[in-house]
């Protein structure tokens, strides 16, 4: 049987039990600590937290400490199908210990495919915080809800997104990286201008690099109220980016990483996995080796999430991480136009045959990606990008102008029909005079061969791919296209929760001319914009992705709040769209 509480019960439920459980704190339930601490006041500072569902078990977390003291701290974790624990199904321990930073986890197994749980852990009458979770849906569950998040920086702003997402009724939270970020305090770093006067200034003060460091860091991002709740409230489905390591990081190294000052990128790579592992609620896929974390979830018959690692585990060194001049495009056009681009990888091959293979054994509706990087070709004519980049080394108010005058002018001479053309406009849409160049060479646009891989082996498939991403601050919905222009699937991609976008850079009214909406108002997937396969962009708001999937349809909505700045705050759709399982046909609301 499947039991569903409606979202507001649910969310009461959790604010009321976690003043209940204080209440509790002195009644002797179990002994299960013992020794010289009985009398000692046990502390769950950062609340409870579930992930990695599957049919039968999910991932159970806490953070036990015992106050002023360093001993481990042995807990009973249950899991009831009553908030008041009379039927527990599933028991059993976890150790909270200095070694693993007083974090717990505990696989809680033996439980019922589609059934919604309540969870605890107790030592010698100490209560923590009860969580809500629930286990994967079985094969003939008919809809599944979800929210899907990414880039959360904590000095730039209050996750009102994460406050939003707990009474939205979704079942189960995906996110998809940058759930920390590594700088530090200097109000003139990215994102922190107002940290101090929001009172959300980070810990430590500089660049997160020791084991220390890391530990201190997710702490601070766990004491936010809305991110407990969301925890307690749903399971997780997490994957990293960047930021849990440092920024633009790759295989062997990262941009914000300096091995004279910061020691030998390998030994903070390992630590920041090891910290990852130790705060999120996922199960660990090699004890030997915890940069493995790519792994799949299927949600009855209607999807397979594939969760891929595009950061750590096999990326290639970006085109634009060499300091070139011109950002890497030379690098980038030479290697793809030489041949050489075929072996620049975001994964391994090891990787990319799981991902492939794993679609290919999937009896799913639809294959869900889960990625960091946004997969679609975001192209922009070579004549808007230079001018961009002329622009941005020198803002004046001449060369500000002459970029607003090329975006102008290449949309007016693509709205013009062919044959009515001017010499100019027609130089402008050619591909030969005026080539689409990729704006971001850290996103799969950098690796456009590997992406052509695994896109044409999709294609065979005949599998209907949905990518959902992450890392770029804005919302975007596209065409996942081959190179030559099919269309293989599309990208629901979110905008960030709280990382400032487009709008930081003076750009925050660019979406219309990025999705053909300044040309054709109101006017959806026409591919009037910049960006051929795009067809839905905002770049002013923050927010999140509210998805709901069925064997006929896959809907997104676009939930934004109307502030970071505060706690009161309004939230809103400000787009939704779906997808057809018939043809993979799309409306807009």
């Amino acid at each position: 049987m499947t039991t569903n509480l409606n979202p507001r019960a649910r969310r009461d439920f959790i604010i009321k039990f976690a003043s209940v459980s204080g209440s509790l704190a002195g009644v002797s339930l179990l002994s299960a600590c013992g020794g010289s601490t009985d009398n000692a006041m046990l502390q769950f500072n950062y609340g409870v937290a579930s992930g990695d569902p599957l049919a039968d078990r999910v991932i159970l977390w806490t953070h036990a400490k015992y106050e002023g003291l360093k001993d481990s701290v042995v807990l009973t974790y249950q899991v009831a199908t009553d908030a008041s624990f009379a039927t527990i199904v599933s028991t059993g321990t976890a150790t909270a210990s200095e070694s693993a930073g007083f974090t717990a986890k505990a696989d809680a197994t033996g439980l019922t495919a589609g059934r919604d749980y309540y969870y605890r852990f107790i030592c010698n009458g100490w209560i923590s915080p009860v969580g809500f979770t629930r286990t994967l849906p079985a094969t003939s569950v008919t809809s599944v809800k979800f929210a899907v998040f990414s880039c959360t920086l904590y000095s730039a702003g209050y996750f009102n997104a994460y406050d939003s997402a707990v009474k939205s009724g979704a079942q189960y939270a995906v996110h998809l990286g940058d759930y920390i970020y590594e700088y530090g305090s200097d109000p003139t770093t990215f994102g922190n201008g107002d940290a101090a006067t929001l009172g959300r200034v980070t810990a430590p003060a500089t660049d997160i690099v020791s084991l220390e460091d890391y530990r201190t860091r997710y702490a601070l991002y766990r004491t936010d109220p809305s991110l407990k709740a969301l925890h307690a409230i749903m399971p997780w489905i997490t994957v990293w980016d960047d930021h849990e390591f440092a920024n633009n990081a790759w295989l062997d190294g990262a941009d914000n990483h300096n091995s004279a000052t910061q020691g030998a990128w390998s030994a903070r790579k390992a630590i920041a996995a090891r910290v990852y592992h130790e705060w999120m609620p996922i199960r660990v896929q090699d004890p030997a080796n915890l940069l493995k974390i790519y792994r799949r979830f299927d949600f009855g018959n209607i999807f397979t999430l594939h969760m891929v690692d595009t950061r750590n585990e096999g990326r290639d060194k970006q085109y634009d991480a060499y300091n070139d001049a011109d950002g890497g495009l030379t690098r980038y056009a030479t290697a793809l136009t030489s041949g050489t681009d075929a072996t620049h990888r975001m994964m391994s091959v090891t990787q990319q045959n799981w991902l492939t293979s794993g679609m290919a054994a999937s009896t799913a509706t639809w294959q869900i990606m889960g990625n960091q990087d946004i997969m679609a070709r975001m192209w922009f004519p070579a004549s808007v990008l230079q001018a961009q980049a002329v622009a941005s080394a020198s803002p004046t108010t001449a060369n500000q102008q002459a970029l607003l005058t090329s975006v102008s002018s290449y949309l007016l001479a693509k709205a013009t029909p062919a044959a009515a053309r001017t010499p100019t406009q027609a130089a402008l849409i050619s591909t030969t005079t005026n080539p689409r160049l990729p704006y971001n060479l850290d996103a799969w646009d950098g690796y456009p061969i590997q992406r052509e891989t695994i896109l044409q082996t999709v294609k065979a498939q005949g599998n209907k791919l949905i990518t959902i991403s992450g890392d770029s601050h804005n919302a975007w919905f596209t065409n996942v296209s081959t190179l030559a222009g099919v269309k293989v699937g599309v990208e629901f991609a979110g905008s960030s929760v709280t990382s400032p976008g487009f709008e930081s850079a003076g750009l925050g009214g660019f979406a219309g001319s990025l999705d053909g909406t300044v040309v054709v108002p109101g006017g959806y997937g026409l591919g009037m914009g910049l960006v051929d396969d795009l067809n839905y962009a905002e770049t002013l708001r923050r927010g999140y992705l509210l998805m709901t999937a069925t064997a006929a349809s896959v809907k997104g909505e676009y939930v934004y709040v109307d502030t970071i700045k505060s706690t009161t705050y309004a939230a809103s759709t400000g787009k939704t769209i779906t997808v057809s399982a018939v043809d993979m046909s799309v409306s807009y609301a």
